[in-house]
């Protein structure tokens, strides 16, 4: 029962997931606009050097798109050792909802 739990909690997790890309950040707010349009709730997660990008668009989203009628729910900002070089590799995960 327990595994099921988790099994559904990625699942939900991938679905509102978008992973932030090195491309314009417009561009990456019109797709999370789109996509939280949709579902109420997107999770933005982005690694290493696109961390800035998933801020500005997280605050594009829920200042000037949704203005009052988005916010951040959440942020979790960690770090992981990578085995192949040693390096430590931060990636955040920002909650955007709408109401």
């Amino acid at each position: 029962m327990e595994l099921e739990e988790i099994k559904r909690s990625e699942t939900n997790l991938d679905k509102d997931s978008y992973f932030v890309k090195d491309e314009s950040v417009m561009t990456s707010s019109l797709d999370v606009l789109t996509a939280i349009s949709s579902s109420k709730r997107v999770v933005l997660m982005a690694k290493g050097n696109l961390i800035p990008n998933a801020v500005a668009v997280a605050n594009i989203v829920t200042e000037n798109m949704l203005k009052g009628n988005s916010k951040i729910e959440n942020i979790k900002l960690d770090s992981v050792i990578s085995e192949e070089d040693g390096q430590m590799i931060s990636n955040i995960e920002i909650v955007l909802i709408k109401n």
